[in-house]
């Protein structure tokens, strides 16, 4: 999560960026900058309509998208790092960003009307819009995201020369620019306007509850609660994490918010660095996975499925628990194997302190969770009430605790608002990328043709698709955000899914599971990375490690795509039986990777506990008899009996009579 900080005199200085020198320019970039949550709150709770105003939906992404745009130019230089004075084409940069984008917003009712003709003005808006996206998106996410861009506008352009099953439909440019530019099915379009609402209230809610000391009492709870137990510092990050990165919507964010805690804690508790980096990479980067937030994906998938965000978060809920009860278990038989003892209790903060000083700051969330689950509200209305929540209880306690105290002050919150629209610009530009992709695959039919090439590539064999669409969703989703990601694969990947038969939560969450996988996997493992930058290790070291710890988010899904009842689908018996025999699995297979169950574990008998939780873990299913759950239960109990006789054989009296230490 970004933070504020105190503002330095010669500029703006934020936890996303540093704005550019001088007072003016500054203040113009910050009140830019708060107008991007100030918009997203206005459209959330509709403003305009107590205003007895209507407008299209496109009107206001069309002005969410000018603003955002600008603020990239004040405050991302040409050619990347720190921002000095400000560039005469940056400020007009900046100016023909708002004049365009405002032009499409105030005229927007006309130009639909219009544009089946091309018309010179929507061509013209149309060209410097586009243009600035594209810089814009180079600047906020990177070269990669603005290569795969021009490829397909490429494509867009060129497609019908293509030969095959690739090949697309003519488009001309003229028809191309005004497509892209103001159609509701690309730049304006769905993405745009889900970044612009959910994920811009959810992350002002987080930036607000960073603020006001939330993320201090979770890592607080966090250690009260798992620091007693050995390898403790590592259950305060699997937990810490897990609470946190839900509502972060970033992988690398919650890296860095709370593993500068808890990566230091590790090590002190007898963590290799490298061990220290990759659990905290592994457990910030499931915190997209994990329900109720799920970065923001949850909200998307539940509007490109036409179904209910419950029924998402229900589906999402057994493999998140499945990966975090992995994770769990490797770091708790870890530091059994390694004798990693628990925290000293002296250190520890006393859970009772704890609750009384920051435990109000579970209200918020069940406001959240009331709002949506009890009374149906719009997720981006939900959470701006969770955020109104935050601030109520922000002011209650800095007035309680004074200041220098935990809570949050009114003068503190134009510089979270100024923060927030600085730290949504990255997922701002990508949501655009993401709209003109999906205006390119509706006007040139890729989109279409791409499935069929997939589903080809298959040849009628399930398994090898999923392999393709695994490898791809992993190396597609490298150096993106969690947004990003499943915006690209959910356009790219998913439909093949579907149309070889898979459910399709089923296959939306089996890509946004390997497109999450691309954070922790190398070569381009950014979260592995941020997590090593903290720790000191090598950062490929890191990423080897942190797939280790996490193999189970590249198996999980493969049971849920051929198993729906992991996704709480069917029969409640069958429900039962594939959560249950799944989560000895992943217990036998953790203890696998680690080497430790009761005690150490010969080679020979890790691959044969290996083998045993993959047999509980392969699904029930009509072609798949009940004997592998069978066989993998009997081969399991008898590895894990013997394994439990070893250890009572080693076992010295004066260790039997020694302290023990507990585990959790």
């Amino acid at each position: 999560m970004s933070t504020t900080t105190e503002l330095p005199a010669d500029g703006i200085e934020t936890g996303a960026a540093r704005l550019p020198g001088g007072r003016l320019t500054g203040a113009i970039t910050a009140t830019l900058a708060g107008l991007i949550p100030a918009l997203s709150v206005a459209w959330a709770i509709d403003v305009p309509r107590l205003l007895g105003v209507a407008f299209y939906n496109e009107q206001f992404v069309a002005a969410f998208l000018g603003i955002a745009l600008a603020v990239v130019y004040l405050s991302r230089p040409l050619a990347g790092g720190e921002r000095g004075r400000l560039p005469w084409y940056d400020a007009i940069a900046a100016a023909a960003a708002l004049v365009t984008a405002g032009y499409v917003a105030l005229y927007y009712p006309s130009l639909l009307e219009r544009l089946w003709m091309r018309p010179t003005d929507a061509l013209v808006v149309g060209v410097v819009l586009l243009v600035l996206t594209l810089e814009g998106l180079r600047r906020a996410a990177g070269l990669a995201m603005l290569v795969l861009v021009l490829a397909s506008i490429g494509f867009a352009l060129l497609g019908h020369l293509v030969p095959g099953a690739l090949q697309g439909r003519h488009v001309s440019p003229e028809r191309l620019v005004v497509y892209l530019s103001n159609d509701s099915g690309a730049l304006l379009g769905l993405p745009l306007l889900i970044v612009a609402t959910v994920v811009v209230s959810f992350v002002l809610f987080g930036n607000l509850l960073n603020q006001a000391g939330g993320g201090a009492f979770f890592t607080d709870l966090a250690m009260s609660l798992m620091g007693r137990y050995r390898g403790g510092p590592a259950k305060v990050a699997v937990t810490a994490s897990a609470l946190f990165g839900s509502v972060s919507g970033s992988a690398v964010a919650n890296v860095a918010s709370t593993g500068v805690i808890t990566i230091p804690l590790m090590k002190k508790a007898g963590y290799r660095p490298h061990q220290a980096g990759a659990i905290e990479a592994v457990a910030s980067t499931g915190g997209q996975l994990m329900p109720p937030v799920m970065g923001a994906a949850a909200f998307l998938m539940a509007e490109l499925l036409q179904i209910s965000y419950a029924d998402v978060v229900l589906a999402a809920l057994v493999p998140a628990l499945l990966y975090y009860a992995a994770l769990f278990i490797q770091v708790d038989l870890l530091a059994a194997r390694d004798g990693l003892v628990a925290a000293d209790p002296k250190t520890l903060p006393r859970m009772r302190a704890v609750l009384a000083s920051g435990g109000i700051f579970a209200l918020p969330f069940a406001v959240l969770i009331y709002a949506l689950f009890s009374l149906n509200q719009q997720p981006e209305y939900a959470a701006v009430l969770a955020a109104a929540t935050v601030v109520v209880i922000g002011l209650g306690l800095r007035l309680r605790n004074g200041p220098g105290g935990m809570g949050l002050s009114l003068r503190a919150l134009p510089g979270v608002l100024a923060s927030t629209g600085l730290a949504v610009t990255d997922i701002v530009m990508i949501g655009a990328a993401a709209g003109i992709v999906i205006g390119v695959m509706n006007v040139s039919a890729l989109g279409f043709a791409i499935t069929l090439s997939l589903v080809g590539l298959g040849a009628g064999n399930l398994p090898a698709l999923l392999i393709i669409a695994a490898v791809a969703s992993i190396v597609l989703g490298m150096g993106m955000p969690t947004l990003g990601v499943y915006l690209l694969l959910a356009t790219l990947i998913a439909p093949a899914l579907v149309e070889v038969g898979i459910q399709p939560i089923a296959a939306h969450l089996f890509v946004l599971y390997f497109g999450m996988m691309s954070m922790i996997t190398p070569p381009v493992a950014i979260a592995a990375f941020a997590a090593a930058s903290i720790s000191g290790a090598g950062p490929m070291r890191t990423g080897w490690s942190a797939m280790a710890f996490g193999w189970s988010a590249y198996a999980i899904p493969f049971i849920f795509v051929c198993s729906p009842a992991l996704l709480l689908i069917g029969d409640p018996a069958n429900i039962v039986l594939a959560t249950g025999t799944a989560l000895a699995g992943v217990w036998l297979i953790s203890a696998a990777v680690v080497g430790r169950l009761f005690a150490r574990v010969p080679p020979v008998q890790r691959l044969l506990l290996a083998v045993a939780g993959l047999l509980l873990l392969i699904p029930h299913t009509d072609t798949l008899p009940l004997w592998t759950d069978l066989a993998g239960a009997a081969l399991g109990a008898g590895l894990a009996l013997w394994n439990l006789r070893s250890a009572i054989a080693a076992r010295s009296p004066a260790q039997a009579a020694g302290p023990i230490v507990e585990s959790a």
